[in-house]
């Protein structure tokens, strides 16, 4: 059996445990020190997110992986994700083949997607 877990690295447990749980409904299942903290759907199983402290920057290069939020209303997630802490990065929609979507950071600048796919 494989059991597919995301690792994000960022700067601060804690800043990305509370805006990434916020985000995608997860919980931390721990606040316990160390260099991990994982998150758990808070409504049954799902694809575990693992945040791992490491001391270095993001550098100024697009990420080779990121995430997709794909929801129903664009411009309601993107508001939502910006006040939990998010940062656009696209000032405008990005437009491919009926998909509509927002490139935006976490706190430490990791890139992610909010799409809405076609109608």
């Amino acid at each position: 059996m494989i059991e597919l877990v995301v690792v994000l690295d960022c700067a601060d447990l804690d800043r990305s445990a509370q805006f990434w749980g916020e985000v995608l409904g997860y919980r931390a299942t721990s606040s316990d020190p160390g260099q991990y903290r994982r998150l758990l759907p808070i409504d049954g199983p799902g694809i575990e997110l693992l945040l791992q402290r490491v001391p270095e920057p993001k550098t100024d290069v697009k990420n080779r992986l990121h995430l997709d939020l794909r929801v129903a209303d664009l411009e309601a997630e993107v508001a939502r994700v910006t006040a939990a802490g998010g940062r656009l990065i696209t000032d405008e929609p990005v437009r491919e083949d009926g998909w509509v979507w927002h490139v935006l950071g976490d706190p430490d600048g990791n890139e992610f997607c909010v799409l809405q796919p076609p109608k």
